[in-house]
């Protein structure tokens, strides 16, 4: 902080309730020294008195006094910050305010009037502030009284409707937002006032008079506010639109309703009424689904022509659905032809393969279908139709039909979010309704889902060069479960991990992809393998009992997860540890810089879901350079009679090769030991070792003492100006100071502070407790509670994780621009 905004800091905070005074002469020596001063820096007065300024001062500020006097005679005065020296050596942070004391006749003199920083309360915040916080607040901010009438509010607020703030005063909100449910709110208005219980996160869904046309999403919170005597003067809430927010969720509702409810059957027809019925009424007031009539055979459908030529394939209606009731905007039945005309948008997204879509249709755009005898013909505006979308059933590059959907009784029409919701409900669709035409097509649906479940591209990070190679099994057996991940962790470490679903087909994929999201969920507690082990194994059993399936009988189809197999492995790169465990599954092999192979010995636990003997890590200390291949059990089958040994020697023999790039090193060894299309999966994950270097980390102890956490400050500050990092500086300040101040209240033991600087800067304070710190959401009035709030707020992410000494408070800070 520069000398003008110290001075600023003293101008505007400065509080002499309890300030200690002593007075300077004209050169800066001690005059007059006082009991207060004596009580803050320990110097009696017969040392003080005489000593100039410089030598109450730390070495800082000391070469600092020339200036603040020379400034003090221009500006008759200064405010700010200092480093005090006390008599025992202590450093002490004070609020220093030095005002002229000139006198009638005699030389100039200086009062100094000195606040100890640690024992100030914070910032006064004064009405100004507090004003300029709520008024220039981008959240909609209003008080009301306890006749729930508007007494003030903010000028955001007025985005969500019912006027500028002057607008509102006196009136309820029922007379300013006719269209909306006041009711529920002030419902809620009245509990807080009766309860003085504040309701935080209530969210209201509705049509606002600001946006009549769309429904709109807003989260409230509601704080009664109390007069001095704790009798209740109204209610003070806040608004924020999160209309983006609840629209994707009710997306990925959808899509999850769809998963579940659209296939269920091997029946094209089933499986296209399935899909009309999912999206109405909650995405469109009218659908569509028309198929080839080949699918419905049960043919492989032929290439549709393109232009005009795609009038001459037969289609039929699969489908259809509304929110009237017998669906009477269709005049074609479930089941007959469907004939569109030449040019129609219909035909030439059949034609193209690509989704066409009308925001606003033409109030006299005629039908799109050719006409059909004895049958009534209407516009889109007397079927009160004015917004089309229509996706093509496409499955593996083949097109199968198509979808159309209409909007009449919503008023907003489709946008660019709904086009890419429909083309995802649309292909799911299709997924089904081309294995229900080809069953012996299964594999490559399931081929698909577990590609798109496996990472497509595995992160970025500092601890590892890593690459990754799948092989599928061949049709024969079908596609199994096998997986395999990198999870970045706190502290610039990661977790490493590859695992088995037993089982083939879609019903294995599926399972492997719960298990992998379980495993990073479980990752993100930054727990030992062991304990990330233990506790997969404990949700594998419990969902096996909840579906009904006997451990001990489980094997293969209709198993789910029981029975799985995983390796978890984690490595820090700033010490080279790394700690590893197994759930009945092949342990890892480890590489060292001069190619030896290593097999570890690392103790098998059982599989998970079966029960047994708790899981056993082990812990190694890799150098750099070193490569852990992690493999499936399939890398180790035998090819057949006469085949070379694809064991525990052919795996060293190939992880012997020498190549240059770890990508193709993979590719070799699975190349070398299974064939193009083998009878079990095959998956394996490389990943050769890095370490940071000595000065990408700086660690010291510092003592529990508050007097210490100025001095961290000051070290993580330093360190990183030599980063060249002086952008972070002021939050990393924050999260050391707030972080140490938790640990020295609440925890024991030493206190060690460590800074990373990698791809992201990382901050870490370890203590001796056992106790995870809890992020609380004071209410303005609190006096504390703020220091977790804050750290979450002003860095990318934090968290906790234990040690066998304590625990490790950290926070992570981007590199790579600022924070979103």
């Amino acid at each position: 902080m520069g000398v003008d905004e110290e001075h600023d800091v003293g101008r505007r905070w400065f509080d002499v309730a309890d300030a200690a005074p002593l007075l300077l002469d004209a050169e800066g020596v001690v005059t007059s020294w006082t009991g207060s001063a004596r009580r803050l820096l320990a110097y009696p007065a017969a040392e003080a008195v005489g000593t100039g300024l410089e030598r109450l001062l730390g070495r800082e500020d000391a070469a600092r006094v020339p200036q603040l006097l020379a400034r003090c005679r221009t500006d008759g005065g200064w405010a700010g910050l200092l480093t005090a020296r006390c008599r025992d050596g202590r450093s002490l942070r004070v609020m220093a305010r030095i005002t002229s004391a000139a006198e009638m006749r005699g030389p100039s003199r200086w009062l100094v009037l000195l606040n100890e920083m640690a024992e100030a309360p914070g910032w006064n915040m004064d009405r100004q502030v507090l004003e300029q916080m709520v008024a220039g607040s981008p959240i909609g901010i209003a008080i009301v009284d306890t006749d729930l009438r508007f007494v003030w509010s903010n000028a955001a607020l007025a985005r969500f409707g019912g006027g500028p703030p002057a607008e509102r005063l006196g009136r309820r909100l029922a007379d300013i937002q006719p269209g909306l449910d006041a009711a529920a709110i002030e419902s809620r208005m009245r509990r807080v006032l009766a309860s003085g219980e504040p309701v935080v996160g209530y969210e209201h869904v509705g049509r606002i008079r600001s946006a009549p046309h769309r429904e709109t999403a807003h989260m409230m919170s509601f704080t009664r506010l109390d007069d001095e005597h704790g009798h209740p003067m109204g209610v003070y809430y806040t608004v924020v639109d999160i209309t983006e927010r609840h629209r994707a969720r009710q997306r990925l509702a959808l899509l999850d309703m769809a998963g579940r409810s659209v296939g269920r059957s091997l029946d094209c027809a089933r499986t296209a009424q399935e899909l009309a019925d999912i999206v109405v009424p909650g995405f469109a007031d009218l659908v569509t689904v028309d198929l080839l009539e080949s699918v419905l055979r049960g043919v492989e459908p032929a290439p549709v022509p393109e232009g005009d030529g795609a009038a001459g394939v037969a289609l039929r209606r699969a489908g259809h659905q509304s929110v009237n009731e017998g669906v009477p905007e269709a005049f074609v039945p479930a089941g007959g032809p469907v004939e569109y005309l030449p040019g129609s948008p219909p035909l030439r997204a059949l034609a193209s393969g690509r989704s066409w879509s009308r925001e606003r249709l033409d109030p006299s755009t005629p039908q799109w279908a050719a006409e059909v005898p004895g049958e009534r013909r209407a516009t889109f505006r007397e079927l009160g139709l004015h917004s089309a979308l229509i996706v093509p059933l496409r499955s593996r590059g083949v097109t199968l039909g198509l979808t159309t959907f209409f909007r009449g009784h919503r008023k907003e029409p489709f946008d660019a979010g709904d086009v890419s919701l429909a083309e995802d409900l649309v292909s799911r669709a299709a997924v089904c309704v081309d294995n229900a035409r080809r069953y012996t097509r299964e594999r490559d649906a399931a081929l698909l889902l577990q590609r798109s479940l496996l990472p497509r591209r595995l992160p970025e990070q500092d601890a590892v060069t890593v690459s990754a190679c799948y092989r599928p099994a061949d049709e024969l057996t079908g596609l199994g479960g096998d997986w395999y991940d990198l999870i970045p962790l706190s502290g610039a470490r990661v977790a490493l991990v590859v695992g088995e679903v037993p089982g083939h087909g879609i019903a294995a994929a599926a399972a492997m992809g719960r298990l992998r999201t379980a495993v990073r969920t479980l990752a993100a507690l930054d727990l030992s393998p062991d304990e990330v082990l233990a506790h997969l194994d404990d949700l594998v059993a419990r969902t096996a009992s909840e579906e009904g399936v006997d451990p001990e009988g489980a094997a293969g189809e209709g198993a789910g997860a029981v029975g799985s197999g995983c390796v978890y492995v984690v490595y820090d790169p700033v010490d080279g540890r790394c700690a590893m465990a197994a759930a009945g599954h092949p342990a890892p092999v480890v590489v060292a810089p001069g190619g030896a192979v290593i097999f570890v010995e690392l103790p098998q636990g059982p599989p998970l879901g079966t029960g047994g003997p708790p899981f056993e890590a082990v812990e190694l200390c890799l150098p750099e350079g070193s490569t852990l291949a992690l493999h499936t059990d399939g890398l180790l089958a035998r090819r057949g009679p006469g085949a070379p040994d694809s064991g525990r020697d052919g795996l060293r023999r190939a992880l012997e090769g020498t190549v240059d790039s770890l990508h193709l090193r993979c590719r070799t060894v699975v190349d070398a030991l299974a064939p193009a299309r083998p009878n079990d999966d095959v998956a394996l994950l490389m990943a050769r070792t890095l370490r940071l270097g000595a000065g990408q980390v700086a660690e010291w102890e510092v003592p529990a003492d508050p007097a210490a956490v100025a001095d961290a400050r000051r070290a993580a500050a330093g360190r990183l100006a030599d980063w060249g990092l002086e952008e972070l500086v002021f939050t990393t300040e924050l999260v050391v100071s707030e972080l140490m101040t938790n640990a020295i209240r609440h925890a024991a033991g030493p206190i060690r502070v460590r800074l990373i600087r990698g791809r992201a800067l990382v901050t870490e304070v370890h203590d001796g407790g056992a106790t995870a710190p809890h992020l609380r959401h004071p209410r303005t009035t609190d006096e504390g509670g703020r220091g977790l709030l804050l750290v979450s707020q002003l860095t990318q992410r934090w968290g906790t994780r234990f040690t066998d000494d304590g625990k490790i408070i950290w926070a992570e800070q981007s590199l790579s621009g600022p924070e979103l």
